[in-house]
């Protein structure tokens, strides 16, 4: 990873914490993590596709998808938004009832500009340091997260490309 691209699972023992730096202006960064259609292009790890089933980006609203592993398994999530501030910071929680992954935490995502470029810091914030290590060992979250944003880092960057060469073009 390039400076500036970490996870952390030392500082805090409740906590999963990414850095990622995104070449990219902060409102676009935003913009592909707040629309289902391209959410479906990077959301998960390595080999994971995503199906949504309901997506109401809103305080109260929910976000009902299911992560397609590459063994075949699917893992029904659940996320509900708590706080949307655009284009600086969304509030989730991920979990519900019986219906969804016995996985219950909540998530604060921040958008921080930086001169053209974009720092996300997303903190994964468990009920317990064992309900966190739990999820690392049977979900391997703490590389899932990495591998995720990654992902967003390469389709950040293939939208920019494409979004140039239409520019190009329309002269």
């Amino acid at each position: 990873m390039v400076a500036g691209n970490s996870i952390d699972t030392e500082s805090d023992q409740r906590a999963i914490i990414a850095t990622r730096i995104f070449d990219a202006p902060r409102e676009l960064v935003f913009a592909l993590w707040t629309d289902p259609v391209h959410l479906a292009q990077w959301w998960g790890p390595n080999g994971f596709t995503t199906t949504t089933h309901g997506f109401d980006m809103r305080p109260g609203g929910v976000w009902r998808f299911v992560m397609h592993g590459p063994d075949g398994r699917d893992y029904q999530n659940r996320i509900t938004y708590e706080e949307i501030v655009s284009p600086e910071r969304i509030v989730y929680r991920h979990g519900g009832d019986a219906d969804v992954e016995p996985v219950q935490f909540k998530t604060t995502v921040s958008f921080e500009e930086l001169g053209g470029k974009t720092r996300i810091t997303m903190r994964m914030d468990f009920p317990s340091a064992r309900e966190r290590d739990r999820v690392i060992k049977e979900y391997g979250a703490a590389d899932g997260l990495a591998q995720t944003l990654a992902r967003l880092e390469e389709f950040v960057a293939a939208k920019g490309r494409h979004d140039s060469l239409r520019a190009a073009n329309a002269k």
